[in-house]
């Protein structure tokens, strides 16, 4: 095996999700991750901590994505609506596909400590949309509001993308969300 191979991290999170998708997540050593991706464990802790942190790798750069997305709304969206626009872009992110996302997902679901860890990651979206809504004149009440709104929605979109049958965009099902959100606040 030679120094330095490509594609080293898609290698790891392949193997990795592979692993917890036939013996399950606590049963799945880093060793066998990096057996399976034909690397060492130095390479493996070269791109992750551990192995939690393959499910949760690219949260940093969504948070990128959707801060970016918020900053380049167009001024005169309301709040809620630059706030879900910027949780539409991680459709962009995200991918077309479910089926990496499910299965990150089905892992995620079945054990409780890593639902609290996506809780967290959900959390800080919340504060990152918030902040960037407070940088456009929102006031902070109104910011924070909007922002756990878009976060919902996205939750709720995320959910129904993950589970559909029909080929259903990601950004069609937060729009879709976003839909029965507001016809949820106009009663």
């Amino acid at each position: 095996m030679g120094r330095w191979v490509p594609g080293a991290r898609g290698r790891l999170q392949r193997a990795a999700f592979e692993l917890f998708a036939e013996r399950g997540f606590e049963q799945t050593t880093v060793a066998e991750i990096a057996t399976r991706a034909e690397l060492t464990e130095r390479t493996f802790f070269r791109h992750f901590a551990d192995k939690r942190e393959v499910l949760f790798a690219g949260q940093d750069a969504l948070a990128e994505h959707i801060a970016a997305a918020l900053a380049d709304a167009p001024d005169d969206l309301s709040a809620l609506d630059a706030a879900v626009l910027a949780v539409e872009a991680s459709a962009e992110i995200l991918g077309g596909h479910p089926a990496g996302p499910r299965a990150r997902q089905a892992v995620i679901d079945a054990h409780p400590e890593l639902r609290e860890r996506e809780l967290i990651k959900m959390e800080g979206l919340v504060a990152i949309i918030a902040e960037g809504l407070g940088r456009r004149g929102v006031p902070a009440a109104a910011a924070s509001l909007a922002a756990a709104s878009a976060v919902a929605v996205f939750r709720m979109g995320f959910e129904r993308w993950i589970r559909a049958e029909d080929g259903a965009s990601l950004d069609g099902c937060i729009r879709a969300a976003l839909v029965e959100l507001r016809a949820v606040t106009a009663g």
